[in-house]
């Protein structure tokens, strides 16, 4: 093996920038999708005789899938290699897309939007797996995450967008059929641009299927109880069941990931503080973010009688607020300040644009009003979500990269469906009582009544997004090493291994094993990592090649 820069290492591949090219279009997809369904519902449900009270299980359906199957699919991944699963995964995605595109009846609308999200399901974790292992030059890595942060915070925004555009111009259909040949595409690239990770058969370790069976269902469970409270309400039986149910079922999937061989998801990945107060940050930035995205929808069209295109034409501001803040300032910077420099602050930004909203009225300019709120929000969200995705990743084991992928984008869905279905309900509570001592029957009242609603959830939006940024405050600690802005470190030469391997560092006579990010760990992590990877007899288990931590 040959000593060299680190950067004379990610120079040998030159297709790793077109590998971010696919991850990327993925990714925008799957987060494109959750939304993009919202502007072509009202449609679809005429097209198809969708009954009210069934209307909500197409986007149910999809949350339901995606955020149940999440585990499962970050760990298939790992043990069946990320590039298998990735392109599997964008393949069934195409189908699903037009199995949709083409339903005739509700129940095929409803079962290919399951499909979409256990498709997704597969490509999400796989897509953030493969940027880890793909990227571990720091400056280079802090180019990737901030376009892949960009799309993450962005790509809600684009969905309503794109949807207003394809219903109001083609067919609501088309919202749904426009995955299929864009899947496709990304699925050959995907082909010749990924790097090849297959892990031999003889090499795999087993699934934990317990774990499987056991955290899946839980999530699953959690995800449909928050769902149906926005039409049962929080008191009901059948959310109440099934919010406990999810609760019972997590609690014995943690007992069971402690005693088994080969956990679904090895709990040393969430118990190390950054990636944990990463995964709990951006759940609880998720809460509040997807509720705005909802408020903001409803008051632009049924308040402001915005068209579809131009609702979504009016998240532009926020989209691009988003993309600068990510990838011009949060790549910049995460190389030379503390992550939660940038976490912290940004979700106090963004938890200025809610308290701007909470003073929103029903003849409020949109410049006035809107605007300068997207513009604090999106600069403030990109902050976060570029150092929290690098973060959920950071000194994991490429063969449990998969599993820590899967780990933040659990939080992102569950914190999602948790804040529509909570601010939902805040909402209308807020309304109901509003209009209970006015004239109700008064259009003019209603939309006084909802618009304070939406105010009144905004400002229990704001309180969320600050308790994030205290959670990021205190939990994450990550530093940036010396040197690492200009690439260097610390004049240290590096030993040549594959992009996913860990790599050894000799200065002054020590070895230390250096993150797969490129990065040497604080030493108290270094620590924790060597206690948690040599099993009691000393033994330390290797997998194709790679080093793995064993499981808790």
């Amino acid at each position: 093996m040959t000593a060299q820069a680190a950067t004379g290492h990610e120079g040998t591949d030159s297709r790793r920038w077109w590998a971010l090219a696919v991850i990327a279009v993925a990714q925008l997809m799957i987060v494109l999708d959750i939304t993009i369904v919202n502007i072509a519902l009202p449609s679809a449900q005429k097209d198809l005789g969708i009954s009210d009270a069934d209307r909500q299980w197409m986007i149910t359906a999809y949350t339901l899938a995606f955020g149940g199957l999440l585990l499962l699919g970050g760990r298939l991944g790992d043990l069946f290699g990320r590039k298998r699963v990735f392109t599997v995964g964008l393949l069934g995605f195409a189908l699903a897309s037009a199995i949709g595109g083409a339903a005739v009846t509700p129940a095929m609308l409803f079962g290919a939007r399951a499909l979409q999200g256990a498709f997704g399901a597969l490509l999400a974790p796989s897509a953030l797996g493969l940027l880890s292992t793909t990227f571990s030059d720091p400056r280079e890595r802090s180019t990737a995450f901030g376009i892949f942060g960009a799309i993450a915070g962005s790509g809600a925004a684009i969905g309503f967008i794109t949807g207003g555009v394809l219903t109001e111009y083609l067919d609501w259909r088309w919202c749904l059929f426009v995955n299929t040949p864009i899947a496709i595409a990304t699925a050959f690239a995907a082909r010749w641009v990924l790097a090849r990770d297959h892990v031999a058969k003889g090499r795999r370790i087993k699934l934990d299927l317990p774990g499987a069976l056991l955290g899946c269902t839980g999530l699953l469970a959690i995800v449909f109880g928050t769902s149906e409270a926005v039409t049962r309400g929080w008191v009901d039986w059948l959310v109440l069941g099934a919010l406990g149910l999810g609760v019972v079922l997590l609690a014995a999937f943690v007992l069971v990931e402690k005693r088994t061989d080969h956990a679904l998801l090895p709990l040393h990945i969430v118990g190390e503080r950054n990636r944990g107060g990463a995964a709990l940050s951006v759940g609880l930035a998720m809460v509040g973010m997807f509720g705005l995205f909802l408020f903001l929808t409803y008051y632009l069209q049924v308040i402001k009688h915005f068209s579809p295109v131009m609702s979504g034409v009016s998240f532009l501001p926020m989209t691009a607020a988003i993309i600068i803040s990510s990838t011009g300032f949060a790549a910049r910077l995460m190389t030379r300040v503390p992550s939660r420099n940038l976490i912290a602050p940004g979700l106090l930004l963004a938890a200025g644009g809610m308290a701007w909203l909470t003073q929103m009225k029903v003849d409020s300019p949109w410049a006035a009003m809107v605007l300068p709120a997207q513009l604090l929000l999106g600069f403030g969200m990109g902050l976060v979500f570029m150092p929290s995705m690098s973060l959920a990743t950071l000194g994991v084991a490429p063969n449990e990269a998969g599993a820590a992928s899967a780990t933040i984008n659990s939080a992102q869905q569950v914190g999602g469906s948790f804040g529509t279905a909570l601010l939902n309900t805040i909402a209308a509570s807020a309304t109901a009582t509003y209009l209970s001592s006015r004239i109700a029957s008064d259009p003019a009242v209603q939309a006084h009544g909802a618009v304070h609603g939406y105010a009144v959830a905004t400002w229990v939006a704001m309180g969320v997004l600050i308790l994030a940024a205290l959670v990021a405050f205190l939990m994450i600690n990550h530093r940036p090493a010396p040197g690492e802005a200009t690439g260097v470190q610390g004049g240290a030469e590096l030993v040549t291994e594959p992009v996913a391997q860990p790599v050894a560092e000799t200065a002054g006579g020590a070895t230390a094993v250096r993150a797969v990010d490129g990065r040497p760990s604080p030493r108290e992590a270094a620590m924790a990592d060597v206690k948690a990877n040599v099993r009691a007899g000393g033994e330390v288990r290797t997998e194709a090649g790679a080093e793995r931590p064993p499981t808790d």
